[in-house]
């Protein structure tokens, strides 16, 4: 079960782990449903990480601009197991996507609980 929070602004908060080649960090990122990547994360921690950067994507972000941003290759703990995912390079707090949330499902939303979906 990963657990979360709402924030004052109406924001949805989860940590999750993130395992680069040599380190590992919890980092908090906020729950974007319009973002269908998996996580963007900030340079400072990509470097910190040592992910190995994969390509480039291109990206349209939330005002509608259209960006090249720099992917990354990482692995994540996502309901206790270890998964492979691509993060984006951005400048901003950390997004987790619907990629990432793909068959979970929200089982408390006064609490932020998110559970895997059951077939």
């Amino acid at each position: 079960m990963i657990t979360g929070k709402i924030r004052d602004e109406r924001v949805a908060i989860i940590e999750i782990e993130v395992l680069g080649l040599n380190q590992r960090a919890k980092i908090e990122a906020t729950v974007d449903t319009g973002f269908t990547g998996y996580l963007t994360l900030p340079e400072f921690l990509i470097d910190y990480l040592s992910l190995p950067q994969i390509g480039t994507r291109h990206t349209i972000i939330a005002h509608g601009s259209a960006v090249l941003l720099e992917l990354y290759l990482a692995k994540v703990i996502w309901h206790g197991k270890e998964r492979d995912i691509e993060i984006l390079q951005t400048d901003k707090q950390p997004l987790i996507g619907m990629s990432l949330l793909r068959g979970s499902r929200l089982k408390d939303p006064e609490l932020l609980e998110i559970g895997l979906c059951q077939d």
